[in-house]
């Protein structure tokens, strides 16, 4: 399973800044066609970023994604015609407010693919939840994962928070800690793991020159169910990763936990005390899905 700690963000018609944002180490490069293009230079922008994605087709490192225009808009469509190809690992589309929304996309990038020799279902799809029919409407939206999978994989794999357009959208004025946004995230991660996709990436931490601010924002948002986030500075990369995995300290309990319950089990015990606390199956189960999560992180 490949880590989802690090989304980061380069503009797609920003030649200098789409190279280097492949060398600082991100999981993955979201290479925008949206926020940061502006709307005269939307069409222009697709080519570079075409280039840019099929220049790396076979190559190892970070994975590819594009963020295209929400489907509200006249761009969508195009960027996705012009993009979808070889070296493109997934599609990030924002503003998603139904699961027509997704399904609709999915047909265009599964009709894409076939046409182009790429595998039907490679190609991920993340949607971006950040407007309050979004949010309002998010168990709906993952009814989409209802859509059949592609050799076993779902397009849809996780879904991702934007607090500014949800903000925005609700006339919020989130003070520094974020309080007034833990409604919106927690409804995020109860739907996505009630939908059985992965958990949930935040939102970008649009203070970053508040280096101490953002790791307590990373903190708050693991503890709260988050794997991982989308980042807009490259500062923000290197705090992401080692952020979202888990501290020395919590893999050396997750593996008492293991060892002391698998002994206990094989006597037929199911619950018993550990560092002076209770651990019975499901305490177990998350401390496996921990340690097989930092075994793939290598």
């Amino acid at each position: 399973m490949p880590l989802n700690r690090s989304f980061l963000f380069a503009p797609g018609n920003h030649a200098r800044r789409v190279e280097k944002a492949f060398t600082l180490g991100a999981d993955a490069v979201i290479l925008d066609l949206e926020d940061s293009v502006a709307v005269s230079d939307k069409a222009a922008a697709r080519r570079p970023v075409a280039a840019a994605f099929a220049s790396r087709a076979g190559a190892s490192g970070c994975r590819r994604f594009v963020r295209v225009n929400a489907m509200g808009t006249p761009f969508c469509y195009g960027d996705l015609v012009a993009t979808i190809g070889q070296g493109v690992d997934g599609v990030v589309l924002p503003k998603v407010e139904s699961a027509a929304d997704l399904h609709a996309i999915d047909w265009l990038i599964a009709n894409l693919e076939r046409e182009r020799g790429l595998t039907v279902g490679a190609i991920e799809l993340m949607p971006i939840v950040e407007t309050a029919a979004g949010i309002s409407r998010i168990d709906r939206i993952l009814q989409a994962r209802s859509l059949k999978p592609y050799s076993g994989r779902w397009r849809v794999q996780r879904v991702a928070f934007g607090a500014g357009d949800y903000s925005h959208d609700l006339g919020l004025s989130p003070s520094h800690e974020e309080p007034e946004l833990s409604h919106a995230r927690a409804r995020l991660v109860l739907a996505s793991r009630g939908a059985g996709l992965e958990a949930p990436i935040d939102s970008p931490w649009f203070h970053f020159k508040d280096s101490e601010g953002f790791r307590r924002a990373i903190d708050r948002s693991r503890r709260g169910g988050f794997q991982g986030r989308l980042c807009i500075h490259p500062n923000q990369v290197p705090a992401a990763n080692e952020g979202y995995r888990p501290s020395m300290e919590e893999i050396a309990e997750a593996e008492r936990i293991v060892a002391s319950f698998r002994e206990a089990e094989a006597q037929g015990s199911a619950a018993i005390q550990v560092d002076g606390r209770m651990i019975d199956y499901p305490i177990m189960y998350r401390a496996e899905r921990m340690l097989k999560a930092v075994k793939g992180d290598g």
